[in-house]
């Protein structure tokens, strides 16, 4: 069908955050989409660090991006917001790169404490970028097993929940192209 682009900002191998955006990649795939999966450790660290927005990587992301229907992003949350390693990927990317194009917050944390890191630090990201964010998930860190990555969460409930988040991101796409 078309490509989806994820982006996960945890510079940790392997996290969480990589493991919940993968079986989400899985889940989005199952429903016909194409999809490319970055990581900002797949990015130099001295063209994040020095702001080379025109490096080789950089442009071939922001290429990504444009050409996509949809965006997935996913952060660990660090001091109740995303990692300044993903803001420092993210300030490289050319202003509106994800206009018109629905986006899928995803966060894991410590605890439930920091839930709100989706609506007051993800989201009015997303929106810089012109982008569409959709209301997302939040799982706290337990909730995913990293011993399991083919099939990481266990409780029902959740589950449910992400096929949930998913299936509205799938409608977004199909909406945003009708």
């Amino acid at each position: 069908m078309s490509e989806i682009v994820i982006l996960s900002g945890s510079p940790a191998s392997p996290s969480r955050t990589d493991i919940s955006l993968k079986h989400v990649r899985s889940l989005v795939e199952q429903e016909g989409f194409t999809t490319a999966y970055y990581s900002i450790t797949d990015f130099s660290a001295d063209d994040l660090f020095q702001g080379r927005y025109n490096s080789e990587d950089i442009i071939k992301l922001s290429e990504k991006i444009q050409g996509a229907r949809g965006i997935i992003i996913g952060s660990p949350v660090y001091k109740a917001s995303y990692t300044g390693v993903l803001k420092a990927l993210i300030d490289l990317l050319p202003e509106g790169a994800f206009k018109n194009k629905p986006v899928l917050p995803i966060m894991i944390g410590g605890s439930n404490r920091h839930l709100l890191a989706i609506d007051y630090a993800l989201k009015p990201l997303i929106s810089i970028l012109k982008g569409e964010p959709l209301q997302g998930l939040y799982f706290v860190d337990k909730e995913i097993d990293k011993q399991n990555p083919e099939s990481p969460i266990k409780d029902g409930e959740l589950v449910e929940r992400v096929q949930s988040q998913v299936q509205e991101f799938v409608e977004a796409i199909q909406l945003r192209n009708n």
